[in-house]
């Protein structure tokens, strides 16, 4: 992933690498992709594999060969793949299928079946598929704090957040603004939460208890601001919104129904459900930057 990510057009917001499994929340950046040079284009592609002899001419000859016309269509097929999500993930599971079979010296399928993927229709859908990747080793029973997970990227975003290394390796990760909205890249690709913030919806999510769905994060552990070393009274209270996941398409309302006008269809499985979820969500969440917030109307525990 980490390779993959320097060269693809695609953005990593959340991963967690599972004993037997792994799951990506990801962004195809298909505007950078577009304008990506022609010779840009196919020195990214020759990273990835090895290609015939004239592709290396090429790219080794400059701008010059790379912008001949009678190169559009090839550069436009080699585009089109490196803002691929198919292409994408067949160059993380190819390569580790070999390696698996090579290592056993077996032939045949690795992986159980081809990937699945949801469509994250705005904000607060990419929100609760972020949280829900993240907590995967805490629910699974493999740490008792989400930021000891070895191979996921809340370990990373804490890090970060702490000013310590990552001890680890892992792919580049979309930013999380530091301070605020107003220090984003100004491409509106950032995700709505500053770092903070998202530490302590993590934090959240870690400590409620559900039956049967899974570990929870002990009560001993202090709030992610003290783990942080930081006073909480230096942010509001917030919440973010809630849904649901294993379902094909993931939003609000309003975005449910965008999107199955943009497919032209009536209906899709799973509608009312995600529809149901986050109306319930819109109710009763709501973002506050005050402290003075009567008990019984919060909604997060106050760190």
């Amino acid at each position: 992933m980490e390779r993959l990510v320097q060269i693809f057009a695609v953005d990593v917001c959340a991963y967690a690498v599972m004993s037997n499994h792994y799951h990506l929340v990801v962004r195809i950046d298909e505007q950078t992709a577009r304008s990506w040079t022609p010779h840009e284009v196919l020195r990214r592609w020759l990273m990835l594999f090895k290609g015939p002899a004239w592709m290396h001419e090429v790219v080794q000859s400059g701008h010059r060969m790379a912008s001949h016309p009678s190169m559009s269509l090839v550069v436009a097929m080699y585009r089109s793949r490196l803002m691929s999500l198919s292409w994408f993930m067949r160059c993380i599971n190819e390569p580790i299928a070999r390696r698996a079979n090579r290592e056993d010296g077996v032939n045949g399928h690795f992986w159980q079946g081809r990937y699945r993927c949801q469509a994250l229709l705005d904000e607060g859908a990419l929100m609760t598929a972020m949280t829900y990747v993240d907590l995967n080793p805490l629910r699974a029973g493999i740490v008792e704090r989400p930021e000891d997970a070895e191979y996921a990227s809340v370990a990373q975003r804490f890090a970060h957040a702490a000013g310590s290394p990552f001890p680890g390796t892992g792919p580049k990760l979309m930013a999380l603004p530091a301070g605020g909205a107003e220090e984003s890249d100004g491409s509106g690709a950032s995700p709505p939460l500053t770092l903070l913030e998202y530490l302590e919806l993590i934090d959240w999510s870690a400590r409620a208890v559900a039956a049967g769905k899974g570990a929870a994060m002990p009560d001993g552990i202090p709030p992610v601001l003290s783990r942080l070393g930081l006073s909480s009274e230096m942010f509001g209270d917030f919440v973010a919104a809630g849904g649901g996941h294993g379902l094909a398409v993931l939003g609000d309302p309003d975005s449910l129904r965008s999107w199955a006008v943009s497919l032209g269809r009536h209906y899709f499985r799973g509608r009312r459900l995600a529809a149901a979820l986050f109306r319930r969500a819109g109710e009763r969440l709501r973002f506050s930057s005050s402290k003075h917030v009567d008990r019984s109307q919060r909604l997060l525990p106050s760190t």
